[in-house]
């Protein structure tokens, strides 16, 4: 019998270390995300998530081990990295004083489409989501401007998304919404790779891995993993692995 192919993956690390002076950040850290994969990277402030996300977005290199990000190494290609990924920040990342319309021509600009992409895509989006292209920013709702900016990262149709904390601060209805976006996206073949101190949208993710003190404390699907550590839920999980890095920084 042929034995099954490898699935593929967008991310790849192994070992990945990240040093400031004595302290360590993230610790030999080794893990996998598959192509259209919805990764969920939880851990408590602190815990060296965000040192983590950083290396693997190009803006950070690792002090040890090693990682590819959409096929290219973090220490030599960081640059061709930024090219193939969307980022959408936890702090508001589109900009206020602008219309809608302009936000998403400024970052075709940036993303160096040609107008008549930007044009297609800017018409498929505004029907998707029901927005007019003249409306300012800063006149929509917190949950709308949310999700106008994670279809702005993928405007140029990256093959990895890292969103940070991307429904903090929006009710409920508009982050299962905001989610319905996600798995969209990811049907598409996008890799979502998501932080979020939700714990109940730990639970929309393929899989999840949760930071402890620079260090993966668990890592698989949220099922699986309450199976494991014998909890009813991640919210459980979570408290129990992060009870012990009180006083960590990261």
């Amino acid at each position: 019998m042929t034995a099954a192919p490898a699935r593929e993956h967008a991310i790849e690390a192994r070992e990945l270390t990240r040093r400031f002076g004595t302290f360590t950040a993230v610790d030999h850290i080794t893990f996998d995300v598959g192509v259209g994969e919805v990764f969920g990277f939880l851990g408590a402030n602190g815990a060296g998530k965000t040192t983590a996300i950083r290396i693997l977005t190009g803006l950070l290199a690792p002090s040890s081990g090693s990682a590819r990000v959409a096929g290219h190494d973090v220490y030599t290609e960081s640059e061709w990295i930024k090219r193939r990924i969307g980022y959408m920040s936890q702090k508001f990342s589109l900009y206020e004083d602008l219309t809608v319309g302009e936000n998403i021509r400024l970052y075709g600009g940036i993303y160096d489409l040609s107008r008549e992409v930007v044009r297609e895509r800017t018409t498929h989006m505004l029907s998707r989501l029901g927005l007019d292209a003249a409306t300012r920013v800063q006149a929509l709702p917190l949950g709308w401007r949310q999700k106008l900016a994670f279809s702005v990262a993928l405007l140029h149709e990256p093959s990895i998304v890292f969103l940070d904390e991307p429904t903090s601060g929006v009710d409920p209805i508009t982050r299962r919404q905001f989610w319905e976006l996600i798995y969209e996206a990811a049907a598409r073949g996008t890799t979502v790779f998501v932080t979020t101190h939700y714990m109940d949208e730990a639970e929309y993710c393929d899989r999840i891995s949760i930071m402890v003190a620079g260090r993966i404390g668990a890592l698989g699907a949220p099922a699986e993993l309450k199976s494991q550590f014998d909890v009813g839920s991640i919210d459980e999980l979570f408290v129990r692995l992060a009870r012990p890095t009180a006083g960590a920084a990261g």
